[in-house]
């Protein structure tokens, strides 16, 4: 093969979602190609998320784009079986709850609002609604939370991403297990692609969902994209005393901790000044030790008795200028699409953003959910626009 029409660089769960929406849309009539160095996933972010899904987020585009994974997910065998294999992935819908003391609770009220205008379902409750309704959790020290009543809770990340692939596949979409190592611009259009192994593919459209290693992937085409490889540990440790059908929660202090079978997951996302930039996979045991253990034991005072199992490292592609996602074509390279800087919401929106980046290509614009005020633009311009809930 030697063209294409659209050539996706990153074959994760957001290149293969945006691969199988445009071999779906009945209006494409062209070829699509899904670039991927490392098809065994090995290193990739995709299978080492712990595979959150909610609604509680402080921008509207990701409250929206966040309902519509869940739907989707919870639907899936209508949108991803393949020759009679109904596709079928687990949600466990217990909910995210994001706990505030005194000085957070303006914020989590704020958005509160913003999440139940938008259709979601929360509940704010106070500090005595937490402790009745989750009677194993510290209250006192607490002003109150914030609960998902529905389509909320985590499912399988690799399974998602497998579903994505065959689908697109079984619908015509080529994968080529190949790294791309240049991009041919002239002026204000991409011409093609180079990969390491099968040299030139011209290409009439690019899409960059190069996850963690996309911007040297849009450097390539001359561009500068302020996303980077950070860090996230994700730690596995067991309780004897269980808390009872808990949900994904958030402590004020940013430790988050859910139920994994039958032992728990959890981590912290490090202050900006102590996250550098980050491709490595070696895990750090004091921070279990020195932080996210005496955290939960204080929050949750059955979690004194933890023992650590193990641990896993993955990466966030995360977007230094305000942690949402980079979205649409680049206003000058108006055939080179971004679908880039989720910031570890990535899982959970890979079939809007899929569905947003075929509609785009395909139609020329937004049908579905209106994602302009996460174009590029905004980068030019320096005009973050902040997401407050990254956890």
């Amino acid at each position: 093969m030697d063209k294409c029409d659209v050539a996706i660089i990153g074959g994760g769960v957001i290149g293969s979602s945006i691969a199988y929406f445009l071999a779906a849309d009945p209006a494409f009539k062209g070829s699509v190609v899904v670039i991927e160095k490392d098809p065994t996933y090995e290193t990739a972010a995709t299978p080492r998320s712990a595979g959150g899904i909610r609604q509680q987020f402080s921008t509207p585009e990701n409250i929206q784009m966040s309902a519509f994974g869940a739907q989707f997910v919870k639907s899936v065998g209508e949108h991803l079986s393949v020759d009679g294999q109904v596709a079928q992935l687990p949600f466990v819908e217990w909910g995210y709850l994001f706990l505030a003391t005194d000085g957070g609770m303006d914020v989590l009220r704020r958005n509160h609002k913003q999440q139940a205008a938008l259709g979601a379902s929360v509940a704010l409750l106070s500090a005595p609604e937490l402790k009745d309704r989750f009677p194993w959790i510290k209250a006192d020290d607490l002003a109150g939370g914030c609960y998902g009543l529905a389509n909320e809770g985590w499912t399988d990340p690799y399974g998602l991403l497998q579903a994505f692939r065959r689908k697109a596949r079984a619908l015509g979409v080529t994968y080529l297990a190949d790294e791309v190592v240049g991009v041919k611009r002239t002026g204000t259009a991409i011409e093609g692609v180079t990969l390491r192994e099968a040299g030139s593919l011209a290409c009439g459209a690019v899409v960059n969902a190069a996850g963690y290693h996309a911007h040297k992937t849009a450097a390539l085409a001359g561009i500068d994209l302020p996303i980077r490889p950070r860090k996230r540990i994700v730690y596995v440790f067991d309780c004897r005393d269980k808390p009872a059908r808990a949900p994904l929660m958030i402590d004020p202090t940013g430790v988050w901790c859910r139920p994994e079978g039958t032992n728990f997951i959890g981590g912290i996302s490090p202050p900006e000044d102590e996250d550098p930039d980050c491709t490595d996979f070696e895990i750090d045991y004091q921070l279990y030790e020195d932080v996210i253990w005496p955290t939960l034991a204080h929050r949750i005072p059955a979690f004194e008795a933890l023992k650590l199992v193990r641990a896993w490292v993955g990466h966030y592609d995360y977007n230094t200028l305000d942690q949402n996602a980079i979205l649409g074509p680049h206003p000058e390279v108006c055939n080179f699409y971004f679908a880039n800087g989720f910031s570890g919401h990535g899982l959970q929106q890979s079939p809007a953003v899929g569905r947003a980046t075929a509609e785009h290509i395909v139609h020329g614009g937004y049908r579905s959910i209106d994602l302009r005020r996460f174009g590029y633009e905004r980068v030019l311009n320096n005009a973050p626009l902040p997401e407050l809930n990254v956890v």
